[in-house]
């Protein structure tokens, strides 16, 4: 059976998979002596690393089973869904990392919150708060939901319970974080990448050699639907929601951070590049998986559940040995690793650096052994919460995961792109558009998605934007000819 990992070849190469990240983890140690080197690296990770990592930490299961799913329901239209992030993250490596990389440095930031409170002397504190509750509402359900689909991954493929595979999974991921932090992570994240290399690229292959060619593929689609190999055939409103995904990426905490852990602001050109290239190719082969899918099983019905999401395990079943099958059930772990890790990092972040150290303690000096101590444990006890969210509340935290993206994206990325390109910014602007971007995106994700069929983050986007605009003219006129105001 495709679901079952009987073989024992497949079951050796899946337990590796599964156990890397722990001696990675432990190789990274000696590196992780104090709390920089364990939120980003010290500013010291490679240009490379740090081009994969970003791409992977971005990229969940979403992307190996979401977007092949999509492309084998929606056929072509499914490109619309990876051409957004990939056209603004591009740009964001250099537009927004390079500046970002260089301010929090000369401020000594060492999250996004820093270097928001450092940007806009915000002695009060209103911009961590703010920006805390709304990262550790969105964040929380984001690593549940990752938490829960990695459970799902070891359930089938070891055939355990649901509880257990919660409890391993959550173990993996907390165990090398604990041990290594940012460097870990990051490392882990490139040895994900290669695995996801041979699942979304060496699959689609694979999967086209055995059909004849591209040819062949292309005739039985269009037996099919001719509308499968369309990519206008979509609405315009879908095509609008899925390109406005890219929208959210200047907003992800655990994506930017990456910008801020590389060893030299000149290199995120090269970073940019190489992360493009990637995002391209995986994107591509997971819309592929989804063709070749449909060509191959092309009733829904004659899915295990009638769920299209299960076709990237088919595809691996029938054109791979159980070697590397073993191999890409381990990469769909893989992908939601790297995305449950990396903000799990964030989530500790948020409470050590931006509320414990920041406002808690604002008045005293604590060792960095201490800070380091601290962080590995608010990243065991969020974890723990996280994989009691996942077991016990599986509806609420996929609804929140469908607009976790969005909140966090409408929240963050106006405020930073603003706060790096227009000095008339002020810090009540800045608080105002996080409000708003996230109030948005709850009340058109409740009431109006469905009715509109526009996705929340576009509306919450803008709308956080010409808050932040509108607000900060108003308050630079109010408080013209006063100082340490704004």
């Amino acid at each position: 059976m495709y679901d079952k990992l009987n073989d024992p070849f497949a079951f050796t190469v899946f337990i590796i998979t599964l156990l890397l990240p722990i001696l990675i983890g432990i190789i990274s140690m000696r590196k992780t002596k104090k709390q920089s080197d364990f939120f980003i690296g010290g500013r010291a990770m490679n240009k490379i690393v740090v081009a994969l990592s970003a791409v992977s930490s971005g990229r969940s299961s979403w992307l190996v089973l979401g977007v092949s799913g999509m492309a084998y329901t929606l056929g072509v239209g499914a490109v619309w869904s990876i051409v957004g992030y990939i056209t603004v993250e591009a740009f964001q490596f250099i537009f927004i990392g390079k500046k970002l990389r260089d301010e929090t440095q000369s401020m000594d930031s060492i999250t996004l919150l820093d270097y928001f409170e450092s940007r806009f002397s915000d002695q009060k504190n209103l911009i961590r708060i703010t920006g805390s509750i709304i990262i550790t509402v969105f964040i929380t359900a984001y690593v549940a939901a990752q938490f829960n689909a990695g459970a799902k991954t070891i359930s089938t493929a070891l055939d355990l319970n649901f509880a257990l595979s919660i409890f391993i999974s959550g173990l993996l991921i907390l165990v090398y974080m604990v041990l290594g932090g940012y460097v870990a992570v990051a490392y882990n994240d490139v040895v994900r990448a290669l695995i996801m290399l041979v699942g979304l690229i060496v699959l689609p292959l694979v999967g086209i050699i055995n059909f004849g060619g591209i040819e062949a593929v292309v005739e039985i689609l269009s037996a099919l639907n001719p509308e499968l190999l369309d990519p206008f055939a979509l609405s315009f409103g879908v095509i609008a929601a899925f390109v406005g995904i890219g929208l959210g990426s200047p907003g992800q905490p655990h994506i930017v951070v990456r910008y801020m852990s590389i060893d030299d602001s000149k290199n995120l050109t090269y970073s940019a590049v190489v992360g493009t290239v990637w995002n391209v190719v995986l994107g591509i082969g997971a819309v592929s998986i989804g063709l070749l899918g449909r060509a191959l099983v092309p009733e829904v019905s004659s899915l295990p559940e009638n769920d299209p999401e299960m076709i990237y395990l088919i595809l691996s079943s029938e054109y791979f040995s159980s070697i590397f099958y073993g191999l890409l059930v381990g990469g769909i772990f893989a992908a939601i690793l790297s995305t449950a890790d990396s903000q799990l990092l964030v989530a500790a972040s948020t409470f050590v650096r931006d509320l414990y150290e920041k406002v808690l303690k604002k008045s005293k000096v604590i060792p960095d052994t201490d800070k380091l101590f601290l962080s590995r444990l608010v990243v065991i006890i969020s974890g723990m919460i996280a994989m009691i969210l996942a077991y016990t509340a599986q509806d609420l935290v996929f609804w929140l995961v469908l607009f976790a993206w969005g909140g966090l994206g409408a929240a963050f990325g106006p405020a930073l792109i603003l706060s790096l390109y227009w000095e008339k910014t002020t810090k009540i602007g800045i608080v105002s558009g996080m409000i708003t971007g996230s109030l948005i995106t709850i009340f058109w994700k409740l009431w109006l998605t469905d009715t509109t069929g526009i996705y929340e983050l576009i509306p919450a986007f803008f709308g956080s934007l010409l808050v932040i605009v509108v607000i900060s003219i108003r308050r630079k006129k109010i408080l013209t000819g006063r100082s340490g105001l704004t």
